[in-house]
């Protein structure tokens, strides 16, 4: 059982900052941040779990499973994440790549203290347990001092892959589609940063300032960070419903009004990136048409532009409606992993992906998120993202591009760097405006 409070706050923004400072104290942390992105599938403006009374963590093999059995138990608030190599519990998959990060496969908390903002009414819902701490914690957060700005570092970021390598390695790509083993696939490369910590919550409020993405998040568990500012959902559940909104598409930003609309419209109109969108937008009502009741499979919207700080971005929304005796392992088994971050057919795609790629995605295209006591949930895609284990001392990126039969590979080394840019301004802690 849980104890709801709500009270109005003024100053949303600078509450934030605080709440984030004073999140520190706590081993696991969920904040997840729409930056008042406002569509008919918005739930809040912004939610944080912090404080773990129950937790499981667990690998592959028995992940979904466990997960299944965790909510089940719980009927209460869980948070938490769901790796890309959950994909070997749910196909006969292996991952044996390089991973500097550790993180688990699948972890999840039941928060002691959960903390939600819509509409400039802040809402606290704690266990019964901590409930006096309500007022207390809520002092405590408005007396928290503003964490001073970070100063500028001069880091190394390197690439596991030099262009003329990713060049390569996207012709073998292109071989494996020209032959028809696959006809899309999502090839990613990885950044990163050796010996040397990073200022988590600093990075967080840098990158949220640059990006304001409508699926932000920032994630610690021990010592694990995820810094995020995903644009998008991979899955959300809510009553019967289900909704996913893949993105495949992306143009840069311009400061110039006029040359910014340019880039949007030659985006909406270039029939490979739509074309890329289509196929992942079958494959979507492919998987959900799986846990869903007949004809119930809907394309809301198709190859829509969305235009947020860094990129313009072509999003499609699909729904349906689930058969009632789907559980949570039916569902996830069924859509995971998203589409966007696969190719297709999904597993001979991912297959190659494990052949040709250098480094373990682990949470990187998996997603994070939350289950409600409803069963109803919502989960982003983990990408654009900077992932660090402090206690490694170090920091990775990864970035990829969806390879068609129409990819140039110059042209998808290009799209990963305009993808990366924020990321990697944010970890050389360069001063925003």
């Amino acid at each position: 059982m849980r104890t709801e409070k709500s009270r109005h706050i003024n100053d949303v923004k600078g509450f934030v900052r605080k709440l984030l400072e004073w999140s520190k104290a706590f081993d696991d942390v969920v904040f997840l941040d729409s930056n008042q992105t406002k569509d008919k599938y918005s739930s809040f403006d912004f939610i944080m779990a912090v404080d773990a009374f129950t937790a499981l963590k667990t690998n592959a093999d028995l992940g979904l499973d466990a997960l299944e059995d965790y909510q089940r138990t719980t009927r209460d608030w869980i948070f938490g994440h769901i790796s890309y190599d959950i994909k070997n519990d749910i196909e006969d998959l292996n991952s044996k790549n390089d991973d500097g990060l550790d993180f688990p496969d699948l972890y999840f908390f039941q928060p002691k203290k959960i903390i939600f903002i819509k509409d400039n009414v802040l809402t606290s819902l704690y266990l019964k347990m901590v409930d006096d701490d309500i007022d207390k914690d809520l002092d405590e957060i408005l007396n928290t001092a503003s964490p001073p700005d970070g100063a500028p570092d001069d880091i190394q970021i390197q690439s596991k892959l030099s262009q003329l390598e990713y060049v390569n390695i996207v012709n073998q790509v292109l071989s494996h589609i020209h032959r028809g083993d696959i006809y899309e696939m999502n090839f990613c490369q990885e950044f990163y940063v050796k010996n040397h910590r990073i200022q988590p919550e600093q990075c967080f409020e840098n990158l949220n300032q640059i990006a304001r993405a409508p699926f932000t998040c920032f994630y610690k568990h021990e010592h694990l960070f995820a810094i995020g500012s995903s644009p998008e959902r991979f899955l959300k559940k809510s009553g019967s419903k289900l909704i996913s909104q893949p993105i495949k598409g992306t143009a840069k930003r311009h400061n110039d009004s006029e040359v910014d609309k340019n880039y949007k419209l030659k985006l909406q109109q270039d029939p490979k990136e739509v074309a890329e969108n289509v196929m992942i937008v079958d494959l979507v009502r492919n998987d959900l048409s799986k846990i869903a009741k007949k004809n119930s499979v809907e394309v809301e919207e198709l190859c829509r532009i969305y235009s947020f700080k860094q990129v313009h971005q072509m999003i499609s929304t699909v729904s349906a409606d689930m058969n009632s005796e789907a559980g949570l392992k039916d569902i996830i088994q069924a859509t995971f992993p998203m589409g966007s971050m696969t190719g297709a057919p999904k597993v001979s795609a991912m297959q190659i992906i494990e052949n040709l790629e250098s480094t373990k995605r682990g949470l990187y295209s998996g997603c994070i998120g939350y289950i409600t006591p409803e069963f109803d949930f919502d989960f982003n895609v983990v990408i654009r993202s900077i992932l660090h284990n402090a206690s490694r001392q170090y920091t990775s990126l990864m970035v990829g591009s969806a390879i068609t039969h129409q990819s140039i590979p110059e042209n998808e080394y290009a799209e990963c760097l305009v993808k990366a840019k924020a990321l990697m301004e944010v970890l050389k802690n360069e001063q925003v405006p």
